[in-house]
């Protein structure tokens, strides 16, 4: 498949309109400038005006399995154990109601609930079955898997003896108290062979400790809500990469989006920094060497948005998901806005599901209503970010 998306700014040079050639699976070619554009009459040609684009962001911490729960909690914590118990006590049987529906119905609504958000991979933190749809986000796995250093058991020996080169994930530093800060000690003191960590969250982290890990994942709506606190990422960053992660509807909010603007406004991070933790900097660190930036022979994980604003940076932070117009999966189109697909007949509408997501039309690859269908099987009144318009 061959597609040309023309007359789009991007943040590799948003001074100017660009032209992203698509063939197969890999951006070919990218010009800037209209006099430099291509023709090509055997490409599905998408023409925009006051759109931008970007690379299909990388979420670097969610899980995928808990993104039907709501948000739980009845105050701030000194750590995630702590929160751990109070949330079983006090909303056991709202837990347990979810968790009947089906792993797996759980799992893929945490995929949809990023591709409509414009993620095109997640590194998804659990143990538990994986499962990777085609023309869904990239479940992302090549790391080594540690819950945290109070819930692993045989945490030590299980960090010491992954015989392989991949980095180690793990929560880290999540609360604000004493025990967050000496468990971080633990895992630098007990890391014999000097694996590479990844933490999560990590915000009783030290600058002294931060040498030690290879990159920390940022979820600061997770952070406040639950600990009225978050990471000192301001000085982190100066030792250490800083990546972004969503964690999940457990105890932040579905929308990136909403995320992104919140962190923003801490002022922890450039908004240029913000940006690259979602896509050049994880790509790196995950070693998604194909990834997280719009250049040729690059992979064809893009997403079109409308432009807001002049400003890129303003325009970028300012979209939510009914301003997205298209997303491409792997060189293929997997969600696109419905005006768009009236004017430019890009899909085979047999082969999406067409919905509503706060009242804007979009055609999302088949299978999210027949999903919402099934989730509601078990819990009916369940009120979900987009509305079934009809399925094709």
């Amino acid at each position: 498949m061959r597609i040309l998306i023309n007359n789009v700014r991007n943040a590799e040079n948003y001074n100017d309109v660009s032209q992203i050639e698509i063939e197969n699976s890999v951006i070919k070619n990218v010009c800037y400038g209209l006099n430099n554009f291509i023709e090509n009459t055997g490409a599905i040609k998408l023409d925009f005006s006051n759109a931008l684009a970007f690379p299909g962001l990388i979420n670097s911490h969610d899980h995928l399995e808990f993104n039907l729960f709501p948000k739980l909690g009845s105050r701030f914590y000194k750590n995630y154990v702590e929160w751990g118990d109070d949330i079983h006590s006090l909303f056991q049987d709202k837990i347990e109601r979810v968790k009947k529906i089906p792993y797996e119905l759980r799992f893929k609504w945490g995929l949809y609930k990023n591709l409509i958000c414009g993620v095109a991979t997640v590194v998804h933190h659990g143990n538990g079955a994986v499962f990777n749809f085609r023309h869904l986000p990239v479940v992302y796995t090549g790391f080594n898997y540690l819950h945290s250093i109070r819930l692993e058991k045989r945490w030590k020996i299980k960090l010491n003896t992954f015989f392989n080169d991949l980095p180690v994930a793990v929560h880290i530093g999540e609360g604000i108290d004493n025990e967050s800060e000496r468990e971080i000690d633990k895992l630098i003191n007990w890391n014999i062979f000097r694996k590479k960590l990844v933490g999560v969250h990590a915000i009783s982290l030290k600058e002294r400790q931060c040498r030690n890990f290879r990159a920390i994942v940022w979820c600061p709506d997770s952070n406040l809500f639950l600990y009225n606190q978050t990471a000192d990422i301001q000085t982190l960053k100066k030792q250490t990469k800083i990546l972004f992660g969503t964690d999940s509807a457990l105890s932040a909010d579905w929308n990136i989006w909403n995320q992104l603007r919140l962190a923003r406004n801490l002022n922890l991070l450039t908004d240029e920094e913000l940006y690259n933790s979602l896509t050049e900097t994880a790509s790196d660190i995950w070693r998604l060497n194909l990834a997280g930036k719009i250049s040729a022979n690059k992979k064809a994980d893009i997403v079109v948005a409308k432009k807001k604003s002049d400003d890129y940076w303003k325009s970028f932070y300012s979209i939510n998901p009914e301003d997205i117009l298209l997303i491409i999966k792997n060189g293929e189109i997997v969600f696109i806005d419905e005006e768009l697909q009236n004017e430019q007949r890009a899909i085979t509408e047999k082969d999406f599901d067409l919905v509503s997501i706060n009242s804007v039309r979009k055609y999302i690859t088949a299978g999210i209503c027949n999903l919402m269908l099934s989730i509601q099987n078990y819990i009916p009144e369940y009120n979900f970010p987009v509305k079934p318009v009809k399925k094709f």
